[in-house]
């Protein structure tokens, strides 16, 4: 037989998710001297994950990450397969028939909870929920949210946080010629959102945000941003914590958020008030969120592990709506381990794990991985390590029994499942740019696989080659 990876018989990968992890190992392993062929899943028709449906519709230059996934989806052993979940459509085992290798870059799809009380109250959200809803997410298109509240509440501090406050400080001028959806800003055409509250529970100094995104707060135009000078007093370990030669993302927030406290307030009429120190610990409220309490805090600890400790000091503030945004967790998939502790599967260097043993075949990268943290860009590097703990076990892979990747189309088709090709997608996106010519837009998602699949059957299909 001949050896995985070679002309005659190319590695097979199976990668399931289209965001950057995914994307990123596809081309990590295209860039190899081996022959491989890759066949990506996503559960939706459309690719690239929280490029498209969860960064901001204001920030276009980290949209246009799209266009380098775009190249690699070229390559002519690379194949997609949208409208597919795995788990569902497709088992583990199903796809370990047609594959050498799994690689799961599924990310983290749910939010963590505060374990609050009053947290389920209407008025409360996730603000995965809200970023979805504004950015056309098919999950999330039948939310409501109530923006007749004059204050508005985020817990977090962290570049999703910074996102939902700033789409609610902005006017619907400063979005008009996003790719927000139509429904999302005629919403925000009549918010009645003043008062916007941005909370830590520790310090400016180990606030998650980059400076980009605390900057451009200063820069919207009809929205004051209030800091009080009092919460950029350090403690000595947060002082060590700033001067440490390699932390220029903090030195350079804390200047910026110094240049807020020393403004006045130009009597906009929406007010950002980015506050520290505080957590929540009940949301009160009869029939839907009427306030927040916070209780103030003290980081204790040394400097890098400082934790933030109650010190019984409490405030109650009047709100109508509390978005959390106080991390992320993946959700698991039947037949692959999951650790429910920290949302994520198990795994050595990538390898999954079950009980520290390592599971032949399957990989890991990205969020599902190691968890929510860092940019788009880190998942680069994060995706290239478990591209090469594949390479490193090749020689002990198990050749899978049928190594085509037409059987796979064919055994979804036989379950009634319509796998949706790269092709196919391209169409969607061309249908969705020429509906935004009209508004002055990018585009305008489709915000319903019921509506992308009703344009490929009115639109002409290319010659399929897969």
């Amino acid at each position: 037989m001949a050896a995985l990876g070679s002309p005659h018989r190319p590695l097979r990968v199976a990668i399931i998710g289209s965001g950057p992890s995914g994307f990123y190992a596809a081309e990590a392993l295209f860039k190899t001297d081996l022959h491989v062929e890759v066949d990506m899943f996503e559960r939706l028709p459309t690719p690239f994950g929280l490029v498209r449906g969860g960064v901001a519709p204001d920030h276009f230059k980290i949209k246009k990450t799209a266009r380098a996934f775009e190249k690699i989806a070229r390559h002519e052993s690379f194949h997609f397969f949208g409208n597919v979940t795995i788990g569902r459509d497709l088992s583990v085992d199903d796809l370990r028939r047609f594959h050498d290798a799994i690689l799961f870059a599924c990310g983290a799809e749910s939010d963590r909870k505060l374990n609050i009380p009053g947290e389920d109250l209407p008025g409360s959200h996730a603000a995965t929920e809200f970023v979805g809803w504004y950015n056309g997410h098919p999950d999330y298109q039948d939310r409501e949210f109530d923006l007749s509240q004059e204050a508005v509440v985020i817990i977090g501090q962290g570049n999703v946080a910074m996102d939902v406050s700033r789409i609610l400080a902005k006017t619907v001028d400063e979005l008009r010629d996003t790719d927000i959806t139509e429904k999302a800003l005629d919403a925000l055409a009549e918010s009645k959102v003043k008062e916007i509250y941005l909370v830590g529970r520790r310090g400016p100094v180990q606030a998650a945000f980059t400076p980009h995104e605390i900057k451009e707060m200063g820069a919207l135009a009809d929205c004051d941003v209030v800091v009080d000078s009092r919460d950029l007093i350090l403690n000595e370990a947060s002082q060590i914590e700033l001067n440490k030669p390699d932390h220029h993302h903090r030195q350079k927030n804390m200047a910026i958020l110094e240049e807020f406290a020393a403004r006045k307030p130009a009597g906009k009429s929406r007010r950002l008030h980015i506050r520290f120190f505080q957590s929540p610990v009940k949301l009160p409220g009869r029939e839907r969120v009427e306030a927040v309490v916070l209780e103030k805090n003290e980081l204790v600890g040394p400097p890098y592990k400082q934790k933030a400790r109650g010190t019984g000091i409490k405030e109650e503030l009047p709100c109508g709506l509390v978005f959390r945004s106080v991390g992320y967790r993946g959700v698991p998939i039947e037949g692959a381990p999951f650790d429910e502790s920290e949302g994520v599967f198990p795994n050595q260097d990538g390898r999954v794990t079950d009980a520290e043993t390592i599971l032949s075949g399957l990989y890991a990268a990205g969020w599902i991985k190691r968890g929510p943290s860092g940019v788009i860009g880190v998942n680069k590097a994060d995706s290239q390590a478990t591209v090469n703990s594949i390479l490193e076990d090749l020689p002990r892979l198990l050749p899978c029994p049928t190594p085509y990747t037409r059987r796979v189309r064919e055994l979804l088709e036989s379950r009634g499942v319509r796998p949706i090709t790269f092709e196919e997608w391209q169409r969607i996106d061309a249908a969705e740019i020429e509906r935004g010519k009209a508004k002055g837009k990018p585009r305008e998602k489709f915000t319903s696989v019921e509506e992308m699949l009703e344009v490929l059957d009115k639109t002409p299909a290319a010659t399929q080659n897969e």
